[in-house]
Formats: C-alpha cells, structure tokens, sequence
C-alpha cells in the first residue's frame, strides 16, 4: 500500500473525467456477482495518451511494478470498476491468474495496481485480501454468477491459514496485488461509492503465447510526475477506443464454461 501516491488535484481530475465520459459510461458493462448484485466496469487494453493513460503509464507505478516483477513491465490492461452506492455488486473470491491463465500466460509474473479514487471502506465495499495467499499458486476456477471464482474448497482452508485484510483507501492511495492473491469484495449497501481504476502489468518476458483478449507485449513508454496534470481530461483517443473490451467479448467466461 502506498498512500498519497496521487495528490487531491490528480484524484479529482480522475474522477470528474470518469463521471463526465460518456464514452466510459457507455462502455461499461455489468457482472452478476451471484448474490444478486451486479458489478459495473469498464475495460481497455492499451493505455493511451489521456488521462487515463498518464496514470497507467507514470513512473510513480511503472517502476514499482517492475520492482516487483523484477523486470520490464507492459500494460496488460486497465479498468475501471464502478461500485456505485446502494447497487454496487460483489467481487467473488478469485484468483487474477485463476483465468488469465487461460489466456496464453505461462507464468504468474502479473501485478495490478488499485487506485482509489473514492474512499474505500468495509462500508462500501473495499477490497479484501488472503495476506500471503499467493504463495498457494493458482487454484482452480469456476463460475460465480459471471464471474471467475476461486474453488471455495481451498478458499475456506486458505482463511484458516491466511489473515484476513480488509484494504481501506483514501483517494490517491494506491496498492499494489500479486496475481495469484485471493482477493474478493463485497456489495456496496453504503450511501457512498467506490469507484477505483486498476492498472494490470505483465512481465514483458511473459509475453502470452497465443492472441487472447488482453494485450500482447507493446513497449510501454512512461510518463513523468507532470504528465497527469497537463493532460487532456475527458475522453479516450483512437487507439484505446480500438480496444475495448466488452460482455459480448469477453472470453473469461467462454474459458470457464468450456
């Protein structure tokens, strides 16, 4: 976890673009969470030249991710998960790499980045981790509602063996998962939303095998501390918008039925 990595400006030109981007908006589809709710989101693949894409691409993330995976880094994708107040879903116990897997990764060499750019509380449904669960290795994965869900088997023995961490955020922090933690949240029942862009990484020598719906090793040119605040506010440009991923493409969960 690291906190203020973002100041309030940064934050608050995130989050007025998001709410303001028709584009985002309209983007965005929904996952049913199997406990009668349903989580919104947003995906794309390359990360672009606005806002947006100024936080995927800043060194103040780039580099710790390749302090992590100890290595190149390019951006997998990103997302924004759009838990509004009152109707915010669930996210199912899972695994990253429990489906990405799927998707041509030979190795789990993978982190993500949440950026909080709303409050995250256990009230509205922050983030919930397993706390060195990632040394299990990839469980398997089946369907919970829409989503990919962890084998609850090993799940209810890896809570006897694992602290459970309830990951509360102010805007502008940012926290940093391995792609084989077990990470769930629940709905948000607040009067608050949580809204928060996570950026994925992959090692660029974990380049997938086969073409899947996430990208493929591109370079990834970093951006410095400024390029945030000089950026433009609203809207995607053409490259990111080539690469939206929606319901109707999204193989996760074609993979898992098959």
């Amino acid at each position: 976890m690291l906190k203020n990595l973002f100041d309030a400006e940064e934050i608050e030109m995130l989050k007025a673009s998001a709410l303001a981007d028709r584009e985002l908006d309209k983007r965005s589809y929904g996952r049913a969470d199997g406990e009668g709710g349903t989580v919104r989101l947003s995906i794309w693949n390359h990360p672009g030249n606005t806002i947006y894409g100024m936080f995927a691409r800043s060194e103040r993330i780039v580099d710790v991710a390749e302090a992590l995976l100890e290595g190149e880094v390019y951006h997998y994708h990103s997302k924004m998960i759009l838990k509004d107040a009152k109707v915010g879903g669930a996210w199912t116990w899972h695994q990253d790499y429990g489906y990405w897997y799927n998707f041509g990764l030979l190795q789990p060499l993978l982190t993500s980045v949440t950026i909080a750019v709303d409050k995250a509380t256990r009230e509205n449904g922050c983030l919930q981790v397993l706390k060195g669960s990632h040394a299990m290795g990839r469980v398997d994965h089946a369907l919970t509602g829409d989503q990919a869900g962890a084998d609850m088997e090993r799940v209810n023995e890896a809570k006897s063996k694992f602290p459970l961490v309830y990951c509360e955020m102010d805007p502008g922090d940012a926290m940093f998962f391995d792609c084989n933690i077990l990470h769930r949240s629940d709905q948000n029942k607040s009067d608050h939303p949580r809204w928060s862009l996570i950026c994925c990484y992959n090692a660029a020598r974990n380049n997938p095998y086969k073409a899947s719906q996430h990208a493929s090793y591109t370079p990834l040119k970093k951006v410095g501390v400024e390029a945030i605040k000089n950026s433009v506010i609203t809207g995607f440009d053409q490259e990111s918008q080539s690469d939206w991923l929606s319901a109707d493409n999204d193989q996760t969960i074609d993979k898992l039925k098959s």
